[in-house]
């Protein structure tokens, strides 16, 4: 390490001990520099079902960090559930200076929102410090970086979404391989005509209801809203949420669509918080479903070196881009998230946290980590590099997406709203509300979240 890099270091953690100390007072935490131990780093990340590359990942990395610090530990704490469930148990660790990670694994779409909590501490003097942050993408830079356009998170990877169809049971119905939907009904026929003619497999499966929470918003009414002619939650150039939106109702038709009209699983399957795990690690290696709206990273769990090795992948499944509603340009629609590494406010030992992070997303330990969890690359170096090309048959075609893939509003608001849209969501796939009467329920939400001032209705 550099005298230079020393000298920046030594400043940011004088700076970030005096953050610490205002995040502290402000919580009403006065004396003390908190619960954190200088010799241990607390790394704080999601585990659940079949997703575990990233506790993989950790391990790997904690195991060459303490053989490098030989006077630091590092304690790893997992946290099991789905998003939503990780988001409130990572929330409570970051209460509390005494429990708060060092590092954590943070949502593209929670970040700003953690960031104006005063969670997470400010990276841009330790990334412009590092001569690696050259290597990404600088649209991926921008995923880490607060409502303060201050840096927060190193981002690990992204991903798009897609249908999945498994081309066996195309065949068996008559349907065409390779499949090219053009349209939603393309997709709802194709739905229809699997269901006739394998009765016994769910024919089409997109993720819906408050249980599956930010899965069930962003790969599932996402997918279709934005496919929706001048679709969008968030209008960027006035600043405001869209409210009074056809494209809105069209996409709970669609929900209306698949799971009134017979073409999808049972309300009861759907509400099943597991149901992700069930997708991945059920119902698509056992023929069980016919077509899956779901994400890239879906193939990780079935590589060898996955939680649950399914050799035949890449034969049995085919990927076709998600249609626009009628087709209009650009014909398919996708939606792109990730995640970050961060650091925490609270941290005892910020340069020993980067440190952490310069480990896991280094060039090697990115490409590691991409191809075990079927990531699009963040990193130049990792996506040129032919072993990480050649890795995944489908790492071609889901990056081929990108350029018609959109991003989340990461508004501070953003996780109150998407929360509506499941309500509207389920409320439509039980047949409670007419798709009109849920729209119109999330609007006034909607305005009770953000102010009728911060609204725009859409054109």
């Amino acid at each position: 390490m550099t005298r230079t890099t020393n000298t920046r270091r030594r400043r940011v953690l004088a700076v970030a001990a005096a953050a610490t100390t205002t995040v502290l007072l402000a919580a009403g935490c006065a004396g003390g520099s908190g619960g954190g131990d200088e010799d241990t780093l607390k790394v704080a990340y999601q585990k659940f079902g079949t997703f575990t590359q990233m506790d993989d990942h950790m391990k790997a990395v904690a195991a060459e960090f303490e053989a490098a610090n030989p006077d630091m530990t590092v304690e790893l704490v997992p946290i099991a559930g789905q998003n939503d469930d990780y988001f409130t148990k990572l929330a409570l660790m970051n209460r509390s200076p005494s429990t708060a990670p060092d590092v954590q694994y943070e949502d593209t779409a929670k970040l700003k929102s953690d960031a104006a909590a005063g969670f997470l501490l400010p990276l841009d003097e330790y990334a412009e410090a590092w001569d690696d942050w050259d290597m990404f993408y600088d649209n991926a830079k921008e995923a880490g970086v607060g409502e303060d356009g201050k840096l927060y998170g190193v981002p690990m990877g992204t991903d798009t979404r897609a249908l999945w169809y498994n081309k066996e049971l195309f065949a068996a119905a008559g349907l065409p391989v390779p499949w090219e939907p053009a349209t939603w009904d393309d997709v709802l026929d194709a739905a229809a005509t699997l269901k006739q003619a394998s009765p016994d497999v769910v024919p089409f499966n997109i993720y819906s209801g408050k249980p599956q929470g930010e899965g069930a918003t962003m790969q599932g009414f996402e997918m279709l809203l934005y496919g929706t002619e001048g679709g969008t939650l968030f209008d960027d150039d006035e600043g405001k949420w869209v409210t009074g939106s056809q494209g809105f109702v069209d996409s709970l038709g669609f929900i209306e669509d698949v799971y009134q009209g017979g073409v999808g699983p049972t309300p009861e399957q759907a509400l099943d918080t597991n149901i992700a795990t069930i997708v991945g690690g059920e119902w698509l290696p056992q023929s069980k479903v016919g077509i899956a709206l779901d994400g890239s990273w879906l193939s990780g769990t079935w590589l060898e070196t996955g939680t649950n090795p399914w050799p035949e992948w890449s034969e049995v499944l085919g990927q076709a881009p998600m249609p626009t509603q009628d087709g209009q340009a650009p014909g398919a629609v996708s939606m792109s998230g990730g995640w970050t590494l961060a650091v925490g406010a609270n941290s005892a030992n910020p340069d020993k946290a980067f440190e952490f992070i310069e480990q896991s997303l280094s060039k090697e330990g990115s490409q590691s980590y991409d191809i075990a969890a079927s990531q699009i690359a963040v990193r130049s170096d990792v996506a040129e590099d032919p072993e990480y090309v050649a890795a995944n048959p489908s790492f071609e075609f889901f990056s081929s997406i990108v350029p018609v893939t959109h991003f989340r509003p990461a508004t501070t608001d953003y996780n109150r709203i998407s929360s509506e849209i499941t309500i509207a969501m389920e409320a439509v796939m039980t047949g409670q509300q007419s798709p009109e009467e849920a729209a119109a329920a999330y609007d006034e939400a909607l305005v009770g979240i953000v102010g009728e001032d911060a609204t725009v209705e859409a054109d």
